[in-house]
């Protein structure tokens, strides 16, 4: 009687295959499925806090509230999955249509969770996080302020995007495309000391900044140290004694510069070794995301266009 049992089993198995999915509603593809198959494995990534942050699946509705995260988004293949950003996200022209959120001082709480994102991406300073958090809302905290930073960033957004693969070949394109820029900036240039301002109170960029790695990449020199940190905010008097061969800013400062009291002596102003941005292009410049090999390129056109023979 037990081998009769025997037997048996496969064809009941075959049978309860057949006849379980009629019954549960259930199509007989899904009931056939092994277990390992049926359970995608979770999404884990480490963000900038530290601790590890784990998903069920690779979030489909995100909103991102900062500008360089946006765009990695986008640079990762998933544009299509924000549905709202911070207010100065403007690239690609994808996100400008998106629902404006505020910014790190003033994000609007109620529109954030009004829009159910599976995960909100924000920078470390973002005064909502710990209400969203409250509200059981999943918060990753990135900000890159060097290069390293910012493939660190690409490979956790690629990992919680569900394609750990699109990290190490977009960060290759950023590279090569900095080795280009440094190919084209004039020999008589390297060396150069440089003053590159992000804000005009002032605050710069320094040596240890990923816009100072950058301008070191082109064999440019930072009038400011790593000592003093990624962006200090420096003694107006200190730009004048360190007389930069080169001064970058976006334009409408630059312009400003010889109002500044002393900066009249500066003579990279007096000799026109300046390089000025558009706001438009300044904003590639300040944003430490996909776009960095893109920067390099405008740092090294600006360069080349700039008369040697007047030091």
């Amino acid at each position: 009687m037990r081998g009769h049992g025997r037997s048996h089993a496969p064809l009941i198995a075959h049978v309860l295959v057949r006849v379980l999915p009629l019954v549960l509603g259930l199509p007989a593809w899904v009931m056939a499925l092994p277990s390992a198959q049926a359970a995608a494995p979770s999404i884990a990534v480490q963000d900038d806090r530290g601790g590890v942050q784990t998903f069920a699946l690779a979030p489909q509705r995100i909103v991102s509230l900062l500008p360089s995260l946006t765009e990695t988004v986008c640079a990762l293949g998933a544009c299509d999955r924000l549905v709202g950003t911070d207010r100065y996200s403007n690239s690609p022209s994808a996100v400008v249509a998106l629902p404006k959120l505020g910014g790190i001082e003033d994000a609007n709480l109620e529109r954030i969770v009004a829009l159910r994102p599976d995960v909100v991406l924000a920078a470390p300073s973002t005064r909502v996080v710990e209400r969203l958090e409250s509200l059981g809302l999943k918060v990753v905290l990135l900000e890159s302020k060097t290069h390293a930073d910012v493939r660190r960033s690409l490979t956790v957004l690629a990992t919680l995007l569900g394609r750990p693969d699109a990290a190490e070949p977009l960060w290759n394109t950023i590279q090569r495309e900095v080795q280009q820029a440094a190919a084209a900036v004039p020999v008589a240039l390297r060396g150069r000391t440089v003053y590159f301002e992000v804000d005009a109170t002032p605050f710069a960029a320094g040596a240890g900044s990923f816009i100072g790695e950058t301008l070191a990449q082109l064999g440019m020199a930072n009038v400011v140290p790593a000592a003093l940190g990624p962006f200090p905010q420096l003694n107006p008097e200190y730009v004048v004694r360190a007389q930069p061969d080169i001064v970058m800013a976006v334009q409408r400062d630059l312009e400003q510069m010889p109002l500044r009291p002393g900066w009249s002596r500066l003579d990279a102003l007096r000799q026109h070794r300046v390089c000025g941005f558009s706001s438009e292009r300044y904003e590639v410049l300040v944003r430490p995301g996909p776009r960095l090999g893109e920067a390099a390129q405008l740092l090294a056109l600006c360069l080349s266009g700039l008369d040697t023979r007047a030091r």
